[in-house]
């Protein structure tokens, strides 16, 4: 436990996985300006159970898997509409059976993941419409041996809407990511183009505090499967100070390949 802490707090000083406003998934228009910074710390905490059937003792079992991520956010304002951001998740998960812990420690899904660098454009912006674009790259930094990382760099583009309309905003993003795996057996077991779509909208319910709401789909990466993960999300921000914002959110599956539960949790400094 004290080394999962000291790990975590090496990641928090100094990188980040990128998201659009926590708790959302879907990203906005909005940048930091120039010479303007801003680190996040979000977290996650995931539960998924299903039943599976055991051929070999002849019952149905039931199968549990928790985890989490921690990560930060660091993005930079290069220019008043074009952000640099930086990101490096840590994760951990655990799986069991009845009741009784499988994962050993050849499987542990433990430590830090493959880091992200983004770039994010506004490149349009009139009577509260903006588009912007975001591509990105993910360096293998993690383990993957491990399932922490894919072991070759990938690479993404999303494209972004966001409209306001006072005191609502909606935002959407269209994106494809191309995955490359080190692994054979990554390689034959996942698709390598994912494609993203999803919507998300915010509004000022009372002074210094938003709810926010968020649904979306992308392609399933798992070969054997055609049903793509659709999920579900609700939560609020809260503006302590100008520059301190704190946030909550529940994310649900809408289908199978879609993780059960996850709860999200945030805080935002702006510099």
């Amino acid at each position: 436990m004290l080394k999962r802490i000291l790990v975590v707090f090496a990641v928090l000083i100094s990188y980040g996985t990128a998201f659009g406003a926590h708790p959302l998934i879907t990203d906005d228009t909005g940048t930091q300006g120039k010479g303007k910074i801003q680190m996040e710390v979000n977290s996650e905490f995931t539960k998924e159970k299903e039943q599976q059937y055991n051929t070999d003792e002849a019952k149905w079992e039931t199968k549990k898997e928790t985890g989490g991520e921690l990560a930060t956010i660091l993005s930079y304002g290069i220019t008043d509409n074009t952000d640099i951001v930086l990101g490096l998740p840590y994760q951990w998960k655990k799986t069991s059976i009845d009741g009784v812990v499988t994962t050993d420690a050849t499987e542990q899904s433990d430590g830090i993941s493959d880091m992200s660098l983004e770039v994010k454009w506004r490149f349009f912006e009139k009577d509260g419409l903006s588009f912007a674009l975001k591509p990105g790259i993910r360096v293998p930094t993690g383990d993957e041996n491990k399932g922490l990382g894919n072991g070759r760099a990938s690479y993404s583009l999303m494209f972004i809407t966001t409209k306001e309309i006072k005191p609502w905003a909606f935002h959407l993003n269209l994106g494809q990511t191309r995955n490359e795996y080190k692994l054979q057996a990554d390689k034959e077991a996942n698709r390598k183009d994912i494609w993203h779509a999803s919507l998300a909208s915010e509004v000022e319910v009372i002074k210094d505090l938003k709810a926010v709401a968020n649904i979306g789909i992308e392609r399933n990466p798992d070969r054997a499967s055609n049903t793509h993960p659709a999920f579900i999300l609700g939560g609020l921000i809260y503006s302590v100070t100008e520059n301190i914002s704190v946030d909550i959110g529940l994310k649900g599956g809408l289908n199978k390949p879609a993780t059960d539960l996850t709860f999200l949790a945030g805080i935002a400094f702006k510099f």
